[in-house]
């Protein structure tokens, strides 16, 4: 079964109560297929206020995490080397996520598909 990376703005969306980001994610619930990098659980609280902590946590719980570790730095830098001598620059974050997904192979769910020049390691859902 496919495993999926939700990205920051999707997990956003469903927090802020998006029919589609809802409609996304809770089969991936369901079926114990969702999962977030642990740079995403750092990017939704960067930008949470106070009163969404609960749900945030909530969201968060109900996700299998992915921590960083050396094999995905390594790849995650190889990944923003490959792309920056194509003149594309992507944040750290995004190529990081990206080398999750690679290294464990999973989908990525976004709608910031610019972020993921590598069109196959989108969900199509």
């Amino acid at each position: 079964m496919q495993t999926v990376m939700i990205d920051t703005d999707i997990a956003i969306d469903y927090l802020r109560g998006i029919s589609s980001a809802r409609d996304l994610i809770l089969p991936l619930w369901k079926t114990n297929t969702a999962y977030l990098s642990i740079l995403t659980v750092y990017e939704l609280y960067a930008g949470m206020r106070e009163n969404e902590k609960e749900d945030t946590n909530n969201f968060i719980n109900a996700c299998n995490i992915e921590p960083i570790t050396i094999e995905i730095a390594k790849k995650g830098g190889e990944i923003y080397r490959h792309y920056r001598r194509q003149g594309i620059t992507l944040t750290s974050n995004d190529c990081l996520i990206n080398a999750t997904a690679i290294v464990k192979g999973h989908k990525i769910a976004t709608k910031n598909k610019a972020h993921y020049p590598d069109k196959k390691m989108l969900w199509k859902h």
